[in-house]
């Protein structure tokens, strides 16, 4: 299959992507609906939850991307693989992240990851970056008892304005008491991560745990 070509910047604030997430019927996409999720926020191409889904038939996987050709390849190539525990959705998580998880089985998310998101490096343009502090609420109000989140980014700006926005909301904490972590602990690297480490550039990387337990 040709790789598809898009923009590698778009932006979350414009018109276009505004709209609400087309969610589809999730019984018709995943063989066993009460398996655990891990939602990927700006999962790109989708070759990390293709692998991660390959890997571990016991989990759901879910990926968004506000790239539409990008999701339409991603599906198509998932398709080749046969695999009924994994979809992506095209669609702007800082709009509509409310929906896509209401409509997913309760509390049945267990790990988010959010990998070397768009910086963003302009004053100007930070109000576009994903992880805003309605962002951090959301997920805190749908990740299960023992869901946690994973953040990395080889931007060291990024990654602590990241981290600081879900240690400022009181249901989340560090899983370690060191806070930076010096691998990966998940058995993937996406595409990102493999090309900075081979420049010989620094990864920031953390993983955060619920702090309150849910009724």
């Amino acid at each position: 299959m040709a790789r598809v070509r898009v923009r590698q910047h778009v932006n979350p604030l414009s018109n276009r992507y505004q709209q609400l997430i087309s969610i589809p019927d999730w019984s018709q996409i995943y063989s066993n609906l009460s398996l655990p999720f891990h939602l990927d926020l700006g999962c790109a191409r989708g070759r990390f939850l293709l692998q991660m889904a390959q890997q571990n038939p016991d989990r759901n996987y879910l990926g968004v991307e506000i790239r539409e050709g990008l999701v339409t390849e991603a599906n198509e190539i998932k398709e080749e693989y046969h695999l009924s525990n994994l979809y992506y959705v095209f669609g702007n998580i800082n709009h509509s992240l409310t929906n896509l998880l209401a409509s997913l089985p309760p509390y049945s998310l267990e790990l988010v990851t959010i990998q070397f998101p768009d910086p963003w490096f302009k004053k100007k343009h930070q109000k576009r970056r994903v992880v805003q502090s309605e962002i951090v609420e959301i997920l805190a109000q749908f990740l299960s008892p023992k869901g946690q989140v994973f953040l990395q980014s080889d931007i060291k700006e990024v990654a602590e304005e990241m981290l600081d926005r879900f240690l400022e909301n009181s249901q989340f904490k560090p899983l370690k008491p060191e806070i930076w972590l010096t691998e990966n602990p998940l058995e993937v690297m996406t595409e990102r991560e493999i090309a900075t480490i081979n420049k010989g550039e620094s990864i920031y990387r953390s993983i955060l745990t619920i702090n309150i337990r849910k009724d």
